[in-house]
């Protein structure tokens, strides 16, 4: 714990560098030290409602798709 404390702006450019920072105390974890992060704000569902608009065929098979990916062979070499 006395390291850390003298050790404290390199600890913590490493913890923004993404490095995992953990100070012991008597040999045991004791602390972690990870960079503040704004909390995310949460999210509201439904915001796009009304603004997308699906075909009524968009879950169909696409034939021109269909026909090369059903004929070809897993292992073209091989008959």
């Amino acid at each position: 714990m006395h390291e850390a404390k003298s050790q404290l702006s390199r600890l913590g450019r490493l913890a923004w560098a993404g490095e995992e920072i953990v100070i012991a105390r008597a040999g045991e974890p004791y602390l972690r030290l990870e960079p503040y992060r704004e909390p995310l704000r949460e999210r509201k569902l439904g915001g796009l409602e009304g603004k997308i608009r699906l075909s009524e065929d968009f879950d169909e098979p696409d034939q021109e798709l269909m026909v090369p990916m059903e004929s070809s062979k897993i292992f073209p070499d091989e008959d």
